[in-house]
């Protein structure tokens, strides 16, 4: 039952997936919170690995980068796979200066100037929200365990690095209130939508445009913990 994108076979994939961008964050979470993790797909080094968290299957799937990478393996994910959650565990750029590095944020709503929802099924608005239910169940998650969490609207973009004459990240701020900035929940809440499923959207503050601090790749890679713990005592 393998796709173009996923060499898994049916019943390789759990029902609840944690989506990564990074391939090597797939990999650090499988190694250090999953037991008998197996890799069930490393087609295009899309790593994905499924195991089990406390007795629970989980998977752990990179999505890649942006709202193209993130649709196409939410969208086989939920349609071929049987897959009825996805939580993304991503990293996000900081637009106002609450938000410090390393801070865990939950998106209850995404943003976004992209044209991924209207191209795909002619969603002709700009804003899109996750599953209640499971935002709430990530949120009582974060609080038994001490965490700190903030509930805020996401920018979503599809472009990386901007010039000059666009609105900036103070004018979205201002604009949409938007406070962090990823790339990929828009796609996974629209298609989540559309399909009948759930979605959520978990963040850790990597950078901030307010005061230039930056996480390291490696930092990146296998420093969210916090993030990571969260999504998935939530699966349980």
């Amino acid at each position: 039952m393998s796709t173009p994108h996923n060499q898994a076979e049916k019943g390789e994939i759990a029902a609840k997936v944690l989506m990564p961008g990074d391939p090597l964050r797939a990999k650090f979470i499988a190694e250090t919170f999953l037991e008998d993790a197996k890799l069930v797909n490393e087609v295009r080094n899309m790593y994905a690995y499924t195991g089990t968290y406390k007795g629970h299957p989980v998977t752990v799937m990179a999505s890649g980068m942006g709202m193209p990478s993130m649709g196409i393996y939410s969208y086989e994910l939920f349609t071929q796979y049987g897959v009825e959650q996805i939580i993304r565990i991503g990293s996000a750029g900081a637009y106002v200066d609450d938000l410090k590095l390393y801070d865990v944020v939950l998106a209850d709503s995404a943003w976004s100037e992209s044209s991924f929802a209207h191209t795909q099924n002619g969603y002709d608005k700009d804003i899109i929200y996750p599953s209640e239910s499971l935002n709430r169940t990530i949120a009582e998650t974060a609080g038994r365990l001490g965490i700190p969490l903030t509930l805020t609207r996401v920018h979503s973009s599809d472009v990386f690095y901007c010039e000059d004459n666009v609105d900036d990240f103070r004018e979205i701020n201002r604009k949409h209130q938007c406070t962090c900035v990823d790339m990929e929940s828009f796609a996974l809440f629209h298609n989540a939508s559309v399909l009948g499923k759930q979605a959520a959207c978990l963040l850790t503050i990597s950078d901030s445009f307010t005061s230039n601090e930056k996480a390291t790749a490696k930092e990146r890679q296998n420093s969210f913990t916090n993030m990571m713990k969260i999504a998935l005592e939530a699966c349980i």
